[in-house]
């Protein structure tokens, strides 16, 4: 049974990923710093979780050496401080830049690792406007999407002559939840449709393989 690792597990894009690749036959691993939170995608999936905190290289190492067999990760996690930038606090500055982009370094090579080694894998992290665009007041985020862009190019460029399928998904909008109803019509992303779409990623045919998309409401302006 091929398996699916998704780090930074939570109730919103990663829930509804786990729930679309268990129904397509994926056994699914969930890392994330709090699993209580996991319990209930966890029976309803049949997901085994893991606590693990995504910028540590010590749980990234121990997470694999469990879970490293895994056909599809997904890096999902996401830190954010935002303020006037002459106030920012280097402390969250530090902690955003760890979350954001080291610790898809640290997990990316692991993943790669043990994809070249049997010569497939699909790893696929998730980007955000502020990869693209930097925002006023919110110069730490786009660092750190900034860089995880630069990475997952950079890995692209790398490994997909060597069979290992990276791709970076810019997430272009707010993302629907119980905390961020519809404002509107179609305003925001719905989840359940991303998860659509990196399932698409994973199938594609290596003749065509997409090392970036973008994914954003019809009504989004870019």
């Amino acid at each position: 049974m091929a398996k699916a690792l998704i780090i930074g597990a939570g109730d919103g894009l990663s829930a509804s990923l786990a729930r679309l690749l268990a129904r397509e036959g994926y056994a699914i691993a969930l890392a994330a710093r709090d699993t209580a939170k996991l319990d209930a995608l966890v029976a309803e999936t049949g997901a085994v979780a893991h606590a693990c905190d995504a910028a540590s290289e010590a749980d990234v190492a121990a997470l694999f050496a469990q879970e490293g067999d895994a056909d599809v990760v997904v890096y999902n996690p996401s830190f954010r401080t935002r303020g006037p930038f002459i106030d920012l606090v280097p402390a969250d500055v530090q902690r955003t830049l760890q979350v954001c982009a080291f610790g898809a370094f640290l997990a990316a090579q692991q993943a790669a690792r043990r994809m070249l080694a049997r010569g497939s894998g699909t790893i696929l992290l998730t980007g955000a406007s502020a990869g693209v665009k930097g925002y006023a007041q919110s110069a730490p985020f786009a660092m750190g999407k900034f860089a995880l862009r630069g990475l997952a190019q950079s890995m692209a460029r790398e490994l997909h002559p060597q069979g290992v399928h990276v791709a970076h998904i810019v997430i272009d909008g707010g993302i629907r939840s119980a905390k961020r109803p519809e404002a509107g019509k179609d305003s925001l992303l719905d989840p359940d449709a991303i998860a659509e779409s990196y399932l698409h990623l994973i199938r594609q045919p290596r003749s065509s393989w997409s090392w970036e998309i973008e994914v954003r409401p019809w009504v989004e302006r870019f």
